[in-house]
């Protein structure tokens, strides 16, 4: 069918739906909801047999509805409706929760339901649970829904709701800063981390930290200190502040100051830099841990284990964005990591993402936004690097969360990528100001491309499934299977090649390859000839990049659909200049 999107922004759920309906072989066209006028132009153009709506603030127009299905993506259970979903279904302790495909008419949340699907509320950020739970649910519910429009089935009826009448929701109100409200000498820690989680990503818990107004985000569990008195800033870690609660304290990783009226979203002790300096450094835990479960209960952004012949190290990094700091954090790391005698090391990242390149925040808040694109990009060179010239051994990238941008090539650098099914990816930079890119991309992706050329893949700007990486030759295997057994997958088929008696000739070819490949042109080269490109787009009379990021950060709205995406609008004339916010790899 050809199948309008119509969305806020396209975000991970929507990007999801695209690769997943693509491949189901749906012709497929997205326009941003901008404004009524727009939509009814974009049905006229593209002329949909169905429209869906993953990811909306507004109604869908009467003059749209009236004429074409129109499916709107609700997460939520069956009957609940409202624009807090996640945001109440967290702070009420809900034990499941579901997603809802409904039909939209004058009343929002309203209509009639198509599809549903319910999952376990693991205890989780807003965030993190709209990437896995929520969109794994909505995929089946979508597909699902679209197979019942294309034969002509209709919305379920309420018999057929029957099992699920003993949960259905109710409508609530958008949930205020009054509902989300912090009792810190009353609130446990668990209460605590509940609210902030259910604020993370939009809109953050107002509060504050140093007596300053702020709004929380990122907050993590911390009980290996004695108990303080609840509310007081007890120490840092890396950018983290350490709150006391009524029985512990959590971590506050990212907030944003409301005492500047241009504030954007930082890591705490970049947004306190002179009160969090003042605080004690409270040291990581031991990195090297025997356990055989995925992480440390206690929070930090990097732990590596030990499996027999196998390293594994995972970093978690918020969004998947990494800092020049948080780059040589996991330079050292990973330099400890090859010291150790494993002759397997597994890359495993977080289990949201793997990584998304460079960290447009913290560039945006520096002195000299150039100059810290400048440093960030050459420490992801530098990390790039050391991977490439790891020859001593196999080294495994294993992608749980999805990946973007600089995180992508990055990755290519192992000598086997995986990931899981559900992982998304946009191996390009250009929705960001055009920029070139770097981390060796010259050199790693077409020695590994089977089947298109690397124009194809970094021209196209469109998110790329699993399933399609693979064919392209970008992933090396993809694993079916739940989400929460993928690391033990990944370990037991990365024990097998530590013990393989193969082992020892695909380290000779290795290495023989790398020798061959830099007598044919020196990887100093390659850096040499994009960090050129990267220097013009950071210090260059363009400022592109400059106003992208700056929009991106502060989530600046959408003013058209970028032409990539509006494939009804290619005739329209040429497209102009990209707006990143229109394009949110990390929501």
């Amino acid at each position: 069918m050809r199948i309008l999107f119509l969305t806020h922004s396209f975000n991970s759920l929507a990007q999801r739906l695209h690769v997943e309906l693509s491949a189901l072989g749906h012709e497929l066209a997205v326009e941003l909801d901008i404004a009524d006028a727009v939509t009814v132009e974009a049905v006229a153009l593209f002329k949909p047999d169905l429209v869906i709506a993953p990811f909306l603030k507004r109604a869908i127009p009467e003059a749209v509805w009236r004429h074409t299905v129109c499916l709107i993506v609700h997460p939520g259970i069956v009957g609940d409706r409202g624009p807090s979903a996640l945001d109440w279904a967290i702070t009420e302790d809900m034990a499941t929760w579901g997603v809802t495909v409904l039909q939209a008419e004058r009343e929002m949340d309203a209509g009639p339901v198509w599809a549903t699907e319910t999952f376990t509320l693991r205890e989780a950020t807003k965030s993190s649970l709209y990437r896995r739970e929520v969109t794994d649910a909505a995929v089946r519910a979508v597909i699902r829904a679209v197979a019942k429009v294309e034969a002509g089935g209709q919305a379920a009826g309420p018999a057929d709701l029957a099992p699920q009448a003993a949960t259905l929701g109710r409508w609530r109100p958008a949930m205020r800063q009054a509902d989300r409200h912090i009792d810190w000498a009353a609130d446990d820690t668990r209460t605590v981390l509940r609210k902030i989680r259910a604020a993370d990503g939009t809109p953050g818990v107002l509060d504050a930290l140093f007596g300053i107004p702020c709004h929380l985000f990122d907050a993590q569990a911390h009980t290996l200190l004695p108990l303080q008195p609840p509310g007081n800033e007890i120490g840092r870690r890396h950018d983290a502040v350490l709150r006391s609660t009524r029985d512990g304290a959590v971590w506050i990783g990212h907030v944003r100051r409301t005492d500047a009226p241009d504030a954007i979203k930082l890591p705490t002790a970049l947004a306190f830099p002179a009160e969090a300096a003042l605080l004690p450094e409270i040291p990581v835990l031991p990195e090297v841990c025997a356990a055989p479960t995925a992480v440390l209960a206690e929070w930090q952004e990097i732990v590596h284990q030990a499996h027999g012949g196998v390293g594994a190290l995972h970093f978690d990094f918020h969004n998947g964005a990494m800092s020049t700091a948080q780059c040589q954090r996991l330079g050292d790391a990973i330099g400890r990591a090859l010291a150790r005698p494993e002759p397997v090391l597994v890359l495993l990242g977080g289990p949201d993402f793997w990584c998304n390149g460079i960290h447009l925040n913290v560039i945006e808040a520096a002195d000299s936004p150039a100059d810290e694109s400048w440093r960030n990009i050459v420490a992801m060179d530098d990390l790039t690097r050391q991977l490439i010239d790891a020859t001593d051994r196999l080294v495994i990238v294993a992608m749980q969360g999805n990946a973007g941008a600089g995180g992508v090539f990055m990755a290519l650098a192992a000598d086997r990528v995986w990931a899981h099914r559900s992982v998304v990816l946009n191996p390009h930079y250009k929705n960001m100001g055009n920029l070139h890119g770097s981390e060796y991309w010259t050199y790693l992706l077409p020695r590994r491309l089977r089947s298109a050329t690397a124009a194809d893949v970094m021209d196209s700007r469109l998110p790329m499934s699993a399933p399609r990486a693979q064919q392209l030759g970008l992933l090396d295997d993809v694993f079916d299977g739940r989400r929460d057994g993928f690391v033990a997958q990944v370990l037991a088929q990365a024990r097998s090649l530590a013990t393989s008696p193969d082992l020892p000739a695909l380290l000779q070819a290795k290495r023989l390859r790398r020798q061959r490949d830099e007598a044919a042109k020196p990887l100093s080269a390659y850096r040499d000839e994009e960090l050129a490109r990267m220097h013009r787009n950071f210090y260059g009379f363009d400022p592109s990049y400059h106003i992208a990021r700056s929009n991106f950060v502060r989530r600046v709205g959408a003013s058209w659909t970028p032409r990539h995406l509006s494939v009804h609008r290619t005739t329209a004339g040429p497209a102009p200049a990209l707006t990143p916010a229109t394009f949110d790899a990390t929501q």
